[in-house]
Parts: structure tokens; C-alpha cells; sequence
């Protein structure tokens, strides 16, 4: 297969924002922008920001091989870290719906990240290079839940049909370093903007939701 367009994989938020007007959905909205690019391009030590995330978040993940609870920010720092080096950072998102209300924004996706052979196999999948580098394929659903100040409470994430899973191996030539996932995206990587505290507080009921293709 070819190289992932990776630049391409928030493009369901991009979507989104262009039509939603409440303060606190677009603030929410650019802060998980901002922070899967950042995982994306190795920069994960920006996701701890003290306006992006609480001092003790909770990960519940369900997929792409995992199954774990990760609670308290150095431990979710060292699978990021994990990530960054393995590679395992390198994600891609496809047919995304994103939905955001006052305290979670929820997504359905097909998604892909690269995993080397040797951890495939050592979650005890069937490979047949362990140098090699491969894409795990999956349906996957996201919650993201936030605080009253927009911050990230953590990341609940499930894999739909795991016996579905596409295990793809890739030619050297279509593998995307981190170093170059952050070259492809540094430029898209902006700072959260300004934001007002009283517009902090939840607004009225409004959920806002779009497609992707």
C-alpha cells in the first residue's frame, strides 16, 4: 500500500469546525486537534499542558492490540514514550464521525497504526517478519471526556470487531518514521487559542455531529 496521508487524518474536525458556533464545542474541538497531531508527530510531552489535560487522567483502552487501564499521567507519558520510540505513534484515521458536547467529544473510525513485527507477535500475533513494520487496521469508537475547563479527563477507546482486525505488512518504502510524521505535521500543529474562563462553563444542551468520507 502507499504512504498514509497522515495530514489528512483530522479532517472530520476540520469538518466539524467549520460549522460549529458554541464556544466551548470549538474549544474543545482544537484541543483534540492539537493533541492527536501531537501524539502523531512524537511530541507528546505538549498533550500534559495544564490547559489540555487534568492532573490525574484515566485511559481505558479496548484495541489495536491492547487491553489496559492506565491511570495518573506519567503512566500514560510512558506509552506515549513507548510509542514514539517503536513507531507504534504513527496513526491514520479513515471514515471518521466526530460528535462533541459540553463534557466529551465521541468518535467512530476506521483506524491504523503502525506496529513493528516483533510487538505484534509478542501480543501473539501471527507474523511472519518480526523486523518488519505493519499496520493494524480496525474499527474503533472513542469517548473523550473533559472537565469544566475543557480539559482532558482521559481516553476510553474500543475496538468494534477485533476478529476483523487487517494486519497489513508494509514495503520499507511506505513506512513513515516518527521524524517524518512531525516533519508532515509540525506545520499543522497550532497552539490552543486565548479562551475566556467564563466560557469555560458549560453552555446549554448542543451537540453538533459530521461524516467524514
Amino acid at each position: 500500500m502507499a504512504k498514509l496521508a497522515i495530514a489528512n487524518t483530522n479532517r472530520a474536525i476540520v469538518e466539524l469546525l467549520e460549522i460549529t458556533e458554541n464556544p466551548r464545542h470549538r474549544f474543545m474541538l482544537q484541543a483534540y486537534y492539537r493533541h492527536r497531531y501531537l501524539e502523531i508527530a512524537g511530541r507528546y510531552e505538549e498533550i500534559f499542558a495544564p490547559d489540555m489535560m487534568v492532573e490525574d487522567p484515566v485511559y481505558h483502552f479496548h484495541a489495536l492490540g491492547i487491553s489496559t487501564r492506565l491511570e495518573g499521567q506519567d503512566a500514560i507519558k510512558n506509552l506515549y514514550r513507548t510509542w514514539s520510540e517503536t513507531g507504534e505513534c504513527v496513526m491514520y484515521t479513515d471514515d471518521e464521525e466526530v460528535a462533541v458536547s459540553d463534557h466529551m467529544i465521541a468518535s467512530k473510525l476506521t483506524g491504523y497504526q503502525f506496529k513493528p513485527g516483533h510487538i505484534l507477535a509478542a501480543a501473539g500475533i501471527d507474523v511472519d517478519d518480526h523486523d518488519a513494520m505493519y499496520i493494524y487496521k480496525a474499527s474503533e469508537e472513542m469517548v473523550w471526556p473533559y472537565d469544566d475547563r475543557c480539559r482532558l479527563v482521559g481516553e476510553d477507546v474500543w475496538e468494534v470487531d477485533p476478529d476483523r482486525a487487517e494486519i497489513i505488512k508494509l514495503d520499507p518504502a511506505d513506512v513513515i518514521t516518527p521524524q517524518e510524521a512531525r516533519q508532515i505535521l509540525d506545520p499543522f500543529i497550532r497552539p490552543l487559542p486565548a479562551f475566556d474562563e467564563t466560557a469555560m462553563r458549560p453552555a446549554r444542551p448542543q451537540r453538533s455531529r459530521i461524516v467524514a468520507g
